[in-house]
């Protein structure tokens, strides 16, 4: 198995979570978000930011408006719906789990190649 392909796979599967977090804290147009990600380490083209924006919207889970830009044309800046702070909370528990799992896994792991030596 190649290491690339599966950290790959981890990373599309954090992404729409990755996202739901930036635009918790404030408004932000794609570019932005591109760039936090990349801040982050999470590197992200809009290939990929921009279809993933549309479907959020398009579940309700964002909304967005329309702002003016001293540089260029107006931006479209995303946010959370009511819904998508809900769906947030959410997946904020199920991450909680989910790190619960692989911290309890990493920690156990060791434990148990002990007991059968």
């Amino acid at each position: 198995m190649n290491i690339e392909n599966a950290k790959s796979q981890m990373r599309k599967g954090m992404l729409e979570y990755c996202v739901l977090l930036l635009l918790k804290h404030r408004p932000s147009y794609a570019s932005d978000i591109i760039q936090q990600l990349k801040n982050a380490e999470l590197l992200v083209v809009e290939g990929t930011l921009y279809p993933l924006l549309t479907r959020l919207k398009n579940d309700g889970l964002l909304q967005y408006e329309w702002q003016e830009s001293t540089q260029g044309p107006p931006r479209k800046y995303y946010a959370l719906s009511a819904e998508g702070e809900k769906f947030l909370e959410g997946l904020d528990g199920a991450w909680n789990e989910l790190s619960n799992t692989i911290d309890y896994l990493k920690t156990i792991t060791p434990k148990l190649l002990e007991v059968k030596k």
